[in-house]
């Protein structure tokens, strides 16, 4: 949503300042899809905001679903296609009372494609299309907001993990965050939004200055810098060394946990050295690990659940604070590396 061409038409048309307000509300509390739900604005302002303001600059081209996620697939106005995932955390006691107070995670896309070329990810294939703006990343959780509604549920938390590197579209993406957390728009605490990144370094240092309680995350999935070049091209400008010091200056500068996301793969990154040498790694208790299932992409293979289980088990020996991540929608091509914006 435009606010800055919304203004300019409240500007002309002389309305008050409160009617951006109830024009915020409509839209981000109140979820409307279309500009006659507004009741509470005038007709003629309504007929206006209809001819200039698209509610939605997104398409929805197709919804897929499984048990506990939905994907929905999107075009651009310039035809780009882009996806986002929810994820329902539904509580082990599935009755329709309970289901309601399950958590809600929507994984939003912050490029169409992406340049970072990871080795385990679909998406890196694309390539970069183009940075998305901040009104397409807000549409993409506006989108799921609409449909949780009409099951009397809502989003819980946002994260930054889906298609294309946040921190190479950073302005755009720090906008969303705030739009987000505006208390007279979408209301939701800066602590359930959470930004992933494969390690740029700069910016990491940048949003440690921001002073905003978004939690970050490293796309880390190798111990040593070998490993790292050959799954993740970007740690040949950030290596370790460069990536962690920019990590150890954000928690100096913010105090907050940082979360390390490490795939498992069979033969590449998951030996009991490998795990020995992510341990040495983890120097602090801000530092977590979150270890997750390789998801088919067709490059790689899984490693086994018994080497999930013994990489975990010498990470909690050695005192890491470490969890496995959950794992959403693998049969739907929702999962952690699985979007490619397949119609």
């Amino acid at each position: 949503m435009n606010f800055k061409k919304i203004l300019k038409i409240l500007e002309e048309e002389g309305q008050s300042a409160y009617r951006k307000k109830q024009i915020k509300k409509a839209v981000y509390v109140k979820l409307i899809d279309k500009w006659e739900e507004a009741t509470d604005i005038p007709k003629k302002l309504q007929e206006l905001l209809k001819k200039e303001i698209p509610i939605t600059k997104l398409l929805i081209v197709s919804k897929k679903n499984s048990k506990d996620t939905s994907k929905l697939l999107f075009k651009t106005n310039d035809n780009n296609f882009i996806e986002a995932v929810l994820m329902r955390h539904i509580p082990s006691i599935k009755s329709q009372k309970n289901y309601a107070k399950g958590r809600n995670t929507i994984c939003i896309s912050s490029q169409a494609g992406c340049p970072m070329n990871c080795a385990f990810c679909a998406t890196g294939k694309l390539g970069f299309k183009r940075n998305l703006t901040s009104e397409e990343i807000v549409d993409q959780v506006l989108c799921f907001a609409r449909l949780l509604k009409k099951e009397n549920q809502k989003i819980n938390n946002i994260v930054f993990m889906g298609m294309g590197e946040p921190f190479h579209n950073y302005d755009n993406v720090i906008d969303t965050v705030k739009i987000l957390n505006d208390k007279d728009g979408f209301n939701l605490g800066v602590r359930h939004i959470s930004i992933s990144t494969c390690g740029i370094a700069p910016a990491i240092k940048k949003f440690a200055d921001e002073k905003i309680q978004v939690n970050l995350a490293i796309s880390l999935h190798a111990p040593n810098d070998k490993i790292r070049n050959k799954l993740m091209p970007v740690n040949k400008a950030y290596p370790l060394k460069k990536l962690f010091e920019a990590v150890d200056y954000y928690i100096k500068k913010t105090n907050r946990k940082v979360m390390f996301e490490y795939v498992l793969i069979d033969k590449i990154n998951d030996s009991d050295e490998n795990a020995r040498e992510l341990a040495k790694m983890m120097k602090t208790k801000l530092y977590h690990v979150n270890l997750i299932k390789y998801h088919d992409t067709g490059a790689f293979k899984s490693s086994s659940k018994k080497q999930r289980q013994k990489f975990f088990d010498i990470l909690k020996k050695e005192g890491v604070s470490v969890t496995f991540r959950m794992s959403f929608g693998e049969n739907i091509s929702a999962a952690c590396g699985q979007l490619a914006a397949k119609k």
